[in-house]
């Protein structure tokens, strides 16, 4: 019997640590909506490069819409709504052809569609390749999930494809060191990151997913460059018509070390014959050395975990530049694209928030007259006693309550009326 009522008593918390977690759960909140109060749809922005994005299943149960903050608050209270964290490149949805009847309560004058939006299944409430929900209330216990930034579909550990949940780069105290994820299928389409440095991978063991090239189909390989040597020498494969693309390159360890043979340089370091030189002018700023939009590589689907600035080390040459086009991921060369940036922003935007409330707080302060003041101050000082006192006068075994804390400020009410 001692234990019985020990169990449905209300856990015990300082008043430090219930105002803590208020302030991490405002900075949570802050985080994911970049700082967004919620009060203006942000339709007029455009295709913005990253914000807070919701679908609403009681609108659009085929999950093939998406609607900013203010609208999910505003006109679609009470709804059944999806929170997606953030989407990049997305127009609020709210109230266009996909609603049907209903419109937007905040801006009701939207383009029949937003052409440029992209949905996945986040949209019907489903993640991972296993398509489970989050929560998944038929799940023992809610795991986290972890986001590609390319697709920004959220993934299982379990579901990553690796071998095993040690091959995630973690530190001792099971935090992840990787800054940014790359799932299984996009891996594929970021098979030259294999070609950059190790500084831009995550400390901790890396999946095994070295990029094998054929010889034949005029891509990498894991081969002695033709012009790649301590002493290069200018031989006839230099100047052959036939030489291959990924031969006319600069040795591995230009690559690693980030470099490339300057223009007009033979393959021995001296001007000469331009015929070895057209081979490599293809290539003379792509810190690579390779022409990756012609390249075939065998590249094994394997996630990829990369460090913190991995995307400023990216090559930015004309090449590179149409490759990223192509495959649709130019915005790896955004830096607002990335969350870390996005969560910096919200940042900022929360201490200023904070400093413009301190200020007009101040200022209405310093606008009361003299007798308003005193009345105030006095009022906190009762505050402070009156909490005091009934800090002092609780039984200290007994842990506080929350109907404890409802008294306490009732009296303080009836206390201010009898003095009125």
């Amino acid at each position: 019997m001692d234990g019985t009522f020990d169990d449905e008593a209300e856990p015990a918390v300082t008043i430090g640590e219930y105002l803590e977690e208020v302030e991490e759960r405002e900075l949570e909140a802050d985080l994911v909506l970049g700082g967004d109060d919620g009060k203006e749809c942000t339709y007029n922005k455009g295709y913005m490069k990253r914000q807070a994005i919701f679908s609403c299943l009681t609108c659009t149960p085929d999950g093939n819409a998406g609607v900013c903050t203010a609208c999910s608050l505003s006109c679609h209270d009470g709804h059944q709504i999806v929170e997606l964290w953030t989407k990049r490149n997305f127009r609020c949805d709210c109230g266009n052809s996909k609603f049907g009847e209903f419109y937007c309560k905040i801006f009701p004058n939207k383009d029949v569609e937003n052409v440029e939006n992209s949905y996945n299944h986040n949209f019907k409430g489903s993640y991972c390749s296993c398509g489970r929900p989050y929560p998944d209330l038929d799940a023992e216990e809610q795991v986290e999930m972890i986001q590609c930034c390319l697709c920004e579909d959220w993934f299982h550990e379990e579901h990553l494809g690796l071998e095993s949940s040690a091959e995630i780069p973690k530190d001792d105290e099971g935090e992840p060191t990787y800054e940014e994820f790359i799932c299984k299928a996009c891996s594929h389409v970021c098979f030259f990151l294999k070609l950059y440095p190790e500084k831009i991978w995550a400390a901790g063991k890396q999946p095994d997913a070295t990029v094998q090239i054929s010889k034949d189909k005029g891509v990498l390989e894991d081969m002695p460059s033709t012009c790649g040597s301590e002493k290069p020498t200018c031989n006839t494969s230099c100047s052959s018509p036939k030489v291959d693309d990924a031969q006319a390159t600069v040795d591995s360890k230009s690559i690693s070390d980030g470099k490339s043979l300057s223009q007009g340089e033979n393959c021995n370091g001296s001007m000469a014959s331009n015929q070895c030189t057209k081979s490599i002018d293809l290539h003379v700023n792509c810190l690579l050395g390779v022409n990756i939009i012609t390249v075939n590589p065998v590249l094994p689907g394997k996630p990829m975990f990369l460090s913190k600035n991995w995307r400023d080390a990216l090559c930015k040459c004309n090449n590179c530049l149409e490759f990223y086009k192509q495959k649709q991921i130019a915005f790896l060369l955004d830096k607002e694209d990335s969350i870390a940036e996005y969560e910096q922003m919200a940042k900022q935007k929360r201490e200023e928030k904070l400093q413009q409330q301190e200020g007009a707080e101040l200022s209405f302060f310093n606008k009361l007259g003299h007798v308003e003041k005193v009345e105030i101050l006095k009022g906190i000082e009762e505050m402070k006693d009156g909490l005091r006192a009934f800090l002092e006068s609780a039984d200290s075994p007994k842990p506080i309550t929350a109907a404890d804390v409802h008294q306490f400020f009732d009296d303080i009410k009836n206390k201010r009326r009898r003095v009125q």
